[in-house]
């Protein structure tokens, strides 16, 4: 089958020739229709994560996928051939940009039929991980105040909508060329990062969930009040700061879920919540679509579609 691949760290994304996923008994294999890219990606093949998770190359990219099943594993008890589904595969299984991909029962979801392949491709890492922040760890509840940062973001443009399913009052941080689009997607106040301070405009949030590590980690504590959670995705150890303020940290890795997903995509079919596609690439324009990540401006998410 024709992959996404690279051959090193730091090596182009490339189209070549793979050898097809092999069927396992809990898996199924689906045929690819659209996958989304995420910074994880492009944080995996610079090499900065190798401590942690070395890549066998060739290393096939991507981990967002939406496709039809064309095979099923023995021991697949609820989904058949001809499906419709959606999964952020787990890391052995990891390889979305391609013609095939292979996805555990248990951490996938059936898709709607009113939820295209391209939007569904764009919603399990950045909505999981948005969900799991705000809901899992974060336990957010009604009228509670949260602060997201990187609002225009894959993950931040899910997670306001999140927040404000549940009821929240949401402040976000982004630039003034995205104020409008993070109101609509229904923040209540909005915090251009370029001219303003985020951390002398708030004060006793109930919770933060960062997306960007370094001095925002530092700043956020200073908007919580007394018992309020910090939950961030950026690995730095902040624990004394989170004694000294009183408040919660917690640095999290998202999980494959495929209930929670499946939760998620029921809100996306109802309308409820919207995901934000920032541009679509043919399969053939893969390794554009990864310089624009690498960019870091797009808002929402990037498409590559396989059909």
């Amino acid at each position: 089958m024709k992959a996404a691949i690279i051959r090193d760290y730091e090596a182009d994304v490339e189209i070549t020739e793979v050898e097809k996923p092999a069927l396992v008994d809990d898996s199924v294999i689906v045929e690819v229709h659209a996958a989304s890219l995420n910074p994880i990606d492009n944080i995996l093949r610079a090499g900065y994560l190798r401590h942690m998770l070395e890549l066998n190359f060739p290393h096939v990219m991507g981990y967002d996928v939406s496709g039809v099943v064309v095979e099923v594993g023995n021991k697949v008890k609820n989904i058949k051939v001809g499906d419709a589904v959606l999964a952020r595969p787990n890391q052995q299984d990891a390889g979305a940009v391609a013609e095939f991909a292979r996805l555990k029962e248990d951490e996938l979801s059936v898709k709607p039929e009113g939820v295209s392949h391209v939007q569904a491709a764009s919603i399990p890492l950045a909505g999981l991980t948005a969900w799991q922040a705000l809901i899992t760890h974060g336990h957010i509840k009604s009228n509670d105040k949260v602060l997201i940062h990187a609002g225009s973001g894959g993950v931040g443009t899910l997670a306001i909508q999140i927040a404000k399913h549940v009821g929240a009052f949401v402040a976000t941080t982004t630039s003034s060329k995205n104020a409008d689009l993070v109101r609509r997607l229904g923040a209540d106040l909005v915090i251009d990062y370029e001219t303003e301070k985020f951390q002398e405009k708030l004060s006793e949030y109930d919770m933060v969930f960062d997306m960007l590590g370094g001095d925002s980690i530092a700043e956020s504590f200073k908007v919580l009040r007394k018992g309020g959670a910090l939950i961030s995705i950026k690995g730095e150890d902040t624990e004394n700061l989170a004694t000294e303020y009183g408040v919660r940290f917690l640095n999290f890795f998202m999980q494959p879920n495929g209930k929670m997903l499946s939760e998620l995509v029921a809100l996306i079919d109802s309308g409820s919540i919207e995901p934000v596609i920032d541009t679509i690439y043919p399969f053939e324009q893969v390794a554009n679509a990864y310089e624009q990540l690498a960019s870091g401006r797009a808002v929402g998410k990037i498409i590559v579609s396989m059909k």
